[in-house]
């Protein structure tokens, strides 16, 4: 039996919260909103828990967790040799979507970390998180609240529809804010290296730390790391469960050969006899009007936030259609575009790119 209750994101019913930290002391799970996703938290010191959190998402236990932390002091708790630059970044963005990669204590269990000497830690900008946090009294460890391989999800309904009956507690205090996973930097390398981008860019990341930022192709989608060095890296992740065409344009400033070739695709796919969806901005959607196909808006190329915001909720609505695969637009990398072309390349069945 999970209990599901909804909490005023800016003013959390201390009560409520208080149960809740009792039952995460006695090894229970919960799913609670965060400014990026919903994340699915045990205690993180407690092993037994942090071994449910795999068990219920399906996980693979060689794909670390990161810890959330509610202030420096508790950041300080589970890492040493902490480097200047992870408080330069904390300064800047903490209370934030920033996950910051650096030596852990002893006082971090393996299971946490894969067995690696690193850990994830971020301290998330959220009432709900932060208070849940404090109440607990220890860092909280969570990755987000899905079955693995799904996309994460941004309100408490996608959490109910993954994991109700699995866990002990869902709280809803709505939709999420970025709608994407945090920006996770490795400050272990020098220069420090991107692993999964989010909604602290690679150029806000450059301006505060005044150095480079390292960006593997892993980075952007292109391929699975070796190893699970963080959340985000190795296996494939956001898939919704309909099969999904990503079409790239190595030039994004004349949209006419990207319609096309969305056109051009949905024709074949529709000649086969399949019902197909097509994802895209509000820019190109009038050219999609006549096509046959269901037509889902992800927002403006004007506004990756609204995009970003939009993107998960997006490829779960997909399989609420009744097509049989869905085509996406795809997007310039600049700035927030890295994060969605991330996620649209790990969801994607296969890619057409145009030269």
């Amino acid at each position: 039996m999970t209990w599901i209750v909804r909490l005023d994101p800016l003013r959390p019913d201390k009560d409520v919260i208080c149960r809740v930290a009792d039952i995460l002391r006695g090894g229970g799970l919960c799913a609670f909103p965060t400014e990026t996703v919903y994340g699915l938290g045990a205690d993180g010191y407690n092993r037994d828990a942090v071994v449910k959190v795999f068990k219920v998402k399906r996980r693979p236990m060689d794909n670390p967790l990161i810890i959330h932390v509610d202030s420096v002091r508790m950041f300080e708790e589970v890492s040493e040799n902490v480097p200047e630059t992870a408080y330069k970044l904390i300064r800047n963005v903490w209370p934030g979507p920033l996950t910051l990669i650096v030596r852990k204590s002893s006082k971090v269990p393996k299971e946490v970390t894969a067995g690696r000497s690193t850990v994830a830690v971020r301290c998330p900008g959220h009432p709900i998180a932060l208070e849940l946090i404090s109440t607990l009294g220890r860092p909280v460890a969570a990755p987000s609240a899905n079955l693995a391989g799904r996309p994460s999800p941004t309100t408490a309904e996608h959490v109910i529809k993954d994991l109700v009956g699995l866990i002990e507690v869902i709280i809803d205090g709505g939709e999420t804010f970025f709608g994407i996973e945090s920006t996770i930097v490795d400050l272990t390398t020098d220069p420090p290296t991107l692993l999964r981008p989010g909604p602290i860019t690679v150029e806000d990341l450059v301006r505060i730390l005044g150095s480079d930022v390292r960006v593997p192709n892993f980075a952007r989608g292109f391929s699975e790391a070796e190893v699970a060095l963080s959340p985000g890296v190795k296996y494939r992740h956001y898939s919704p469960n309909t099969p999904l065409i990503l079409i790239e344009a190595k030039d994004y400033s004349d949209l006419s050969r990207l319609v096309s070739t969305v056109l051009r695709k949905a024709s074949e796919e529709v000649s086969k006899g399949l019902r197909v969806a097509i994802v895209c901005s509000s820019e190109t959607m009038k050219y999609y009007l006549s096509s046959g196909c269901r037509l889902l808006c992800i927002g403006s190329r004007s506004n990756l936030y609204e995009v970003a915001h939009n993107l998960f909720s997006t490829l779960r609505l997909i399989d609420s259609l009744g097509v049989d695969i869905a085509i996406v637009e795809g997007f310039k990398e600049l700035g927030l575009g890295l994060a969605i072309m991330n996620r649209l390349r790990k969801a994607a069945t296969y890619k057409v790119i145009i030269d």
